[in-house]
């Protein structure tokens, strides 16, 4: 082979490009402060008091008697801790914390895999685990149970099934919509807990907690103006506190006032009830389009331009849960709270006419 000479460019940047405008230790100590707004203990976890104390009680009674716990269940929409949830279990357990999805177990060999590698106490985190294929979910069904799988080795006549011995672990499985469990894998589950939506209250310890780690000084007024507009939801609230802290750092001191957080947010699109452009196109298209409805979901995402699911499962459950938009039998209509969000006078018979 020819020999190939290893030639050294040294390239002489301009003053203006020798240094990156965020240097990469910076950009790496953002990443980890954004990490650490993971809260990693139970007593640490902000909200959801019912679930707290119930998983409280599932460990503690778990490590008093020396066994692995029994499988447990995290319900409800994204953004309410079921992740963080997880990692808290494998913290409090002093084990490891295996992740995956449920789209990613597409073959049984998969998950077979997967739970081969587990050591005796490990913690097995699936999310979205009403997407598994069945053939996974089937082997799961064993596993969970007895801690063992059978491998089938070859095909046809001359296939073989192999036992395999699993060491006992501790499945946590999180789900967005639990109805599309089946019956035999819900029933394996020891423990389930829905997640709720979070106070304005506990929204705002949320906020105040993060920008602390964040080392942002924010008043109390300006977390509580974040906590209002983020639909309950700590997930909104953690992003909406990042945008609120980039609008001071460019447009004023770096800490954030009352006027700087609602300033900010009406750069981003978000107004006093949560609802960003595409809630309010949809609430529009609704209203001005077609009269407060009844009106078909396809016909609404073709009005703002987006796919009928986006409508569907990102803007309509809030909307719905605002008392914003009602779902019947004909269609979505507008209630008497939509058309006054958007200053406009409902007519006479509007949904919730009564409360104004």
């Amino acid at each position: 082979m020819a020999n190939i000479e290893k030639t050294e460019f040294n390239i002489q940047q301009p003053a203006s490009q020798e240094r990156d405008a965020v240097e990469p230790t910076q950009r790496e100590g953002e990443r980890d402060a954004e990490r650490a707004l993971r809260p990693r203990s139970i007593e640490e976890f902000i909200g959801q008091p019912k679930v707290r104390n119930q998983l409280n009680l599932v460990l503690g009674g778990a490590k008093q008697r020396g066994v692995t716990p029994d499988h447990v269940l995290l319900s409800g929409p994204p953004g309410l801790g079921k992740t963080t949830m997880a990692m808290i279990i494998a913290y409090e357990l002093g084990t490891s914390l295996r992740m995956t999805s449920g789209p990613a177990l597409e073959r049984a060999g998969d998950l077979a895999a997967m739970l081969s590698n587990l050591m005796e106490g490990d913690v097995l985190f699936i999310d979205e685990i009403h997407r598994m294929a069945r053939p996974a979910e089937e082997m799961l069904y064993m596993a969970m149970e007895d801690f063992r799988v059978d491998v089938i080795v070859g095909k046809g006549p001359g296939a073989t099934s192999i036992p395999l011995e699993l060491a006992p672990f501790t499945l946590v499985g999180a789900t967005t919509r639990s109805g599309m469990l089946t019956g035999p894998l819900r029933d394996r589950f020891g423990f389930t807990a829905q997640m709720e939506f979070y106070s304005t209250e506990d929204l705002t310890k949320v906020v105040l907690r993060a920008a602390k780690i964040l080392g942002v000084t924010i008043a109390h007024d300006a977390a509580m103006e974040i906590a209002s507009r983020s639909r309950g939801t700590p997930r909104i609230a953690n992003r909406l506190l990042r945008r609120v802290r980039d609008f001071a750092e460019v447009h004023a001191d770096g800490s954030i006032d009352l006027g700087a957080a609602k300033a900010a947010l009406l750069v981003f699109d978000v107004d006093e009830k949560g609802l960003d452009r595409l809630d309010r196109a949809v609430l529009d298209a609704l209203i001005r389009g077609h009269g407060g409805g009844p009106v078909g979901v396809s016909t609404l995402a073709i009005a703002v331009g987006e796919e009928p699911s986006t409508v569907e499962e990102v803007c309509e459950p809030y909307l719905v849960r605002a008392g914003m938009v009602a779902r019947t039998g004909r269609g979505r209509v507008a209630t008497a709270a939509a058309w006054h969000h958007l200053g406009l006078q409902p007519p006479e018979g509007a949904l919730g006419m009564l409360e104004f």
